[in-house]
């Protein structure tokens, strides 16, 4: 029997059954959509997360108050609350070998008001490093100086959401008074917008002198937060290891793990990000991939449902001289060109879904040509596997008993 014929076959076979072939492949193809979708929404995610921390700063080393828990990756346990940096801890870390630039920083939340419009949001007293140290940019008129720092200037830089919040969307804010906890402060410049970030949104940040902060807002003279720009990548770990050393021996600490502070490496921290949505991807695969499985069973049954209508067909052909691998290859390319339909139609759909999560700012999402191979793959392995079993039972009848079957 000619391949050509078995293809002619095999459309006719199909055609004559059009709706239970179609709700055959419904299942495939919201298996291989699903599967496409939730791979783009996993990989988008991972990406996503990876430029947020990136775009915090280059190179960064974060040293934060609170004890240590436990070794590699290091957390604050009491950012804060606890009270263990100084701005002189901040000024000895700037000594160091493979320091680029140190940012010392006081943060909290407060209520602003302007004009009669109001917002809660962070307000970072820092110093005129930070813009280098956590890559922020000025749109309009300035960043904090040293000599606002030193003069103890109420001065504040906004971040453009929050300048819309208190003064109306692309609204000129230079100049302008805000009030936090009853001080007026005076606007000189707004940052360049950077987008939402899971760290937290720069856009929706007020920059005031780290002096004017701990004195007018915070009432102490400690530090929430100490970054610590590296001079590459390279160096990074040994940097953290220094800054360790050199804050115990300041802290007269000699056991490490009684440590009031903690470091976090941003190296450290987008590996463990990507590990965990790494993961995240590879169950949202593995959930989506069952529908693929019950597809695969709804082909066997329509096959073995196929294979008992047509039994005095395969007799009658075995009668005429069909051989038992003519049957079964028929059988079995059917069952494979239900799923490849099935797989191109779910790509497609599923490349839409992701467009659409995309087109609507839902979520940045990334589509793989190797999620497109792997589901064109796993359509053609779900025909060989669960039409191999009818297409072999089709193969096996006895001409004589199939051609008494009614």
């Amino acid at each position: 029997m000619k391949t050509l014929d078995i293809l002619e076959e095999t459309y006719s076979a199909l055609y004559s059954n059009k709706v239970r072939s179609g709700l055959t492949m419904l299942g495939i193809i919201i298996g291989i959509s699903s599967v496409i979708a939730m791979i783009s929404i996993g990989q988008g995610a991972q990406g996503t997360i990876a430029a947020s921390i990136q775009s915090i700063g280059s190179n960064l080393v974060l040293v934060q108050p609170g004890a240590q828990r436990g070794t590699g990756v290091q957390v604050s346990a009491g950012r804060g609350s606890a009270q263990s940096l100084t701005l002189e801890d901040s000024n000895a870390i700037a000594t160091l070998a493979n320091v680029s630039a140190v940012a010392p920083e006081v943060d909290g939340r407060y209520q602003i008001t302007a004009k009669g419009q109001n917002t809660n949001t962070s307000i970072v007293g820092t110093t005129s490093s930070y813009p280098t140290v956590r890559n922020v940019q000025i749109a309009e008129g300035s960043f904090i100086s040293d000599q606002n720092v030193s003069s103890l200037a109420k001065v504040a830089v906004l971040g453009p959401t929050a300048r819309d919040d208190l003064f109306g969307v692309g609204a000129e804010a230079l100049g302008q008074e805000i009030r936090i906890k009853g001080d007026v402060f005076k606007v000189i410049g707004i940052t360049v917008a950077k987008g939402g970030s899971g760290f937290g949104s720069q856009d929706d940040m007020v920059f005031v002198p780290l002096s004017s902060a701990q004195k007018f807002l915070v009432g102490n003279d400690y530090l929430s937060d100490i970054s610590v720009q590296a001079q590459s990548a390279d160096v990074m770990t040994t940097l953290q290891n220094d800054i360790t050393t050199l804050l115990l021996n300041r802290h007269h600490i000699k056991n490490a793990a009684s440590a009031d502070f903690s470091t976090l490496n941003q190296a450290d921290i987008v590996a463990t990000a990507s590990s965990v949505t790494s993961t995240f991807t590879i169950l949202l695969g593995a959930v989506a991939g069952i529908s693929l499985l019950v597809g695969g069973i709804g082909i066997m049954n329509m096959m073995l449902t196929t294979v008992t209508e047509r039994t005095r067909e395969i007799g009658l052909r075995k009668a005429i001289g069909a051989k038992a691998s003519d049957i079964s290859k028929q059988f079995l390319i059917e069952a494979v060109m239900l799923t490849l339909i099935g797989g191109i139609i779910g790509t497609a759909l599923g490349w839409s879904i992701s467009f659409l999560v995309t087109y609507f700012k839902v979520l940045e999402t990334q589509v793989s040509i190797t999620s497109i191979i792997l589901a064109f793959g796993v359509s053609a392995l779900i025909g060989i596997v669960f039409g191999y079993y009818p297409a072999r039972r089709a193969a096996g009848l006895n001409p004589i008993d199939a051609l008494r079957y009614e």
